[in-house]
């Protein structure tokens, strides 16, 4: 494959430090990506950058090499050559997608470190948290440690108190505001329970946090006006390949009020064409039910998987087009209906995908479909969730609006 994309001086590739044996076999990689062949030819280049930085810094052969030491490269990248450090993520994912690199290592050698890592062993094993929800608590945690200058004095944890709490507490509402904030918080009183169950802490301490105040239903649920939302979906240049796939996926948020994470999930299984039936399962709740496969939706989807190429043994219906080939993730989404949402034209003030979700419910209140059955197809499990959104129905609410009587005439009934 490297003779392909330099006919000329492939042996140049072939000859370098550290990557050479492999750099046919990353070549051949780059193009299952899908990366065209002026990219291909530019990450392959790249790689003789990131052999050398190796190479200064001691390494012969590619098992010396590890995660950490890549991403030192990607920091020195950053600084040094800012639009060429993407390279660095790019040829990271391959050798760690083959396990051809060392994994990164817990820096046990630190009190920090040794922190983290029983941290991160008392939320999987007494907690029984997610590998995922295990990384986001320990990086907040650490975060945390580095605030108090943990490594500096060992000790600083025994001589917690909550003015210290609530010192990092103010630090991190700089960035966050009061909703974002629960969960840090919670992150903090998982540890404050953790070291209480080793004896570090009082127990208790962590009971003695508040949370900010957040009100339910404080904000209406953020919709569009539906004409606005058919605008859009008119408005998606379908002639391309990424518009048919996000004509497809939007019109599946608009006609079943699905969520991003929802639509991600779909698989190829998940649509019977002969019954022209579509089963869904919603991410939050797990429940799985079937819904008629309309005319719409259904042709949007046979034109996405007629004429867009699919890479790759993948299940799931919506895959990426641009290089990295893999599937979506809900972020994704949110990005495609930024993109498209600007190309429209539109008055569309919000930026989440979600608004659409919200547009569909009030459309279907509009139309005087039970509160039960709105509930049920978007997955509620309280009907509470499903009845904030008469609060939207603005015009339908002036019709249950009780007649204010008249001051004077009042006060002319009332006189004896």
């Amino acid at each position: 494959m490297i003779a392909k994309l330099f006919p000329k001086d492939f042996f140049h590739y072939q000859a370098l430090p550290i990557m050479g044996p492999l750099i046919d076999r990353y070549a051949a990689w780059l193009i299952e990506q899908q990366y065209t062949y002026r990219s291909s030819r530019y990450e392959l280049r790249m790689v003789a950058h990131v052999c050398q930085f190796l190479k200064n810094r001691g390494f012969q052969e590619l098992n010396e090499v590890g995660v950490d030491d890549l991403e030192a490269c990607y920091r020195f990248f950053r600084k040094k050559f800012t639009k060429e450090a993407g390279s660095v993520r790019v040829l990271s994912r391959f050798l760690t997608q083959h396990s051809l690199v060392q994994p990164a290592s817990v820096p046990k050698s630190t009190s920090k470190g040794i922190m983290l890592n029983e941290f991160m062993i008392y939320l999987h094993d007494i907690r029984g948290y997610a590998a995922s929800t295990i990384q986001r608590q320990a990086h907040l945690t650490d975060e945390f440690l580095e605030w108090l200058k943990f490594d500096e004095t060992p000790d600083r944890l025994s001589l917690l108190r909550m003015t210290d709490i609530e010192g990092f507490i103010r630090h991190l509402g700089k960035r966050m505001g009061r909703v974002a904030l629960q969960k840090p918080i919670s992150i903090i009183r998982n540890l404050l329970k953790f070291l209480a169950m080793k004896g570090v802490v009082p127990s208790g301490m962590e009971n003695l946090i508040e949370s900010p105040r957040v009100y339910r239903q404080e904000k209406l649920p953020r919709s569009l006006p539906w004409e606005t939302v058919q605008a859009l979906l008119r408005s998606i240049d379908r002639s391309t390949t990424i518009g048919k796939r996000d004509y497809a996926i939007f019109s599946l948020m608009a006609t079943y009020g699905l969520r991003s994470c929802d639509v991600v999930a779909l698989k190829l299984g998940d649509i019977n064409w002969r019954k022209e039936i579509i089963r869904i399962c919603q991410t939050k709740t797990g429940n799985p039910f079937d819904l008629p496969l309309t005319l719409q939706v259904g042709s949007a989807i046979y034109e996405y998987l007629q004429k867009v190429p699919r890479h790759g043994n993948y299940r799931e219906l919506f895959l990426r087009v641009k290089a990295p080939a893999g599937i979506l993730k809900p972020t994704a989404v949110i990005e495609a209906f930024q993109a498209w949402s600007r190309k429209s034209g539109l008055n569309i003030p919000y930026k989440g995908a979600h608004c659409i979700r919200h547009s569909y419910a009030l459309h279907l209140i509009r139309h005087g479909v039970p509160l039960k059955t709105i509930g049920d197809l978007l997955g509620h499990k309280s009907p509470e969730s499903t009845a904030i959104y008469i609060r939207l129905a603005v015009e339908d609410l002036r019709g249950v609006a009780l007649h204010m009587p008249d001051r004077i005439a009042l006060e002319k009934e009332t006189k004896p």
